[in-house]
């Protein structure tokens, strides 16, 4: 991690312009590109999610995030990455997770956050349970999930 990187994993909701302006001003004369991206708690099947909660395990999932920035550092030549995963309980529609990239140029910001994200997907130990009007099921990992961190691996 530089000290430009900030890893929270927390209850409270995050403020998106707080993050966008800090990734902004990491370095000002050379940072060309921001991107963010942020994850909502939503409801894709049948039974209506009412709520989702989140489980972790302290120290190891910061370390796993850690791992995940240094990662991505040693792919890109990005200003300074920001990664924010909430956890507890979450109703419908709220934000989950943020990814923020800061770097010279779009493409790489891009392809970091997307980097990121996908590994966040696959390898970060969180547990996610739906709340739904039938009670309340753990969330399996997606294959898409899988397919995505998948084309990040050497060929």
């Amino acid at each position: 991690m530089k000290n430009n990187d900030l890893i929270l994993v927390q209850e409270a909701d995050f403020d998106i312009n707080k993050h966008y302006q800090t990734l902004l001003h990491i370095n000002p004369s050379s940072t060309g590109a921001a991107v963010l991206f942020v994850g909502l708690v939503r409801d894709l099947d049948d039974a209506k999610v009412e709520a989702m909660e989140l489980e972790h395990y302290p120290g190891m999932t910061e370390k796993c995030l850690q791992e995940i920035v240094h990662k991505t550092h040693d792919r890109w030549p990005i200003e300074g990455i920001h990664v924010i995963h909430r956890v507890g309980r979450l109703q419908s529609h709220e934000q989950i997770v943020l990814v923020g990239v800061a770097s010279r140029h779009r493409s790489d910001a891009f392809s970091a956050c997307e980097f990121v994200m996908d590994y966040l997907k696959q390898d970060a130990p969180f547990w996610k349970a739906e709340i739904t009007e039938h009670g309340k099921q753990w969330v399996d990992a997606k294959e898409s999930d899988k397919q995505a961190n998948k084309r990040w691996q050497p060929s």
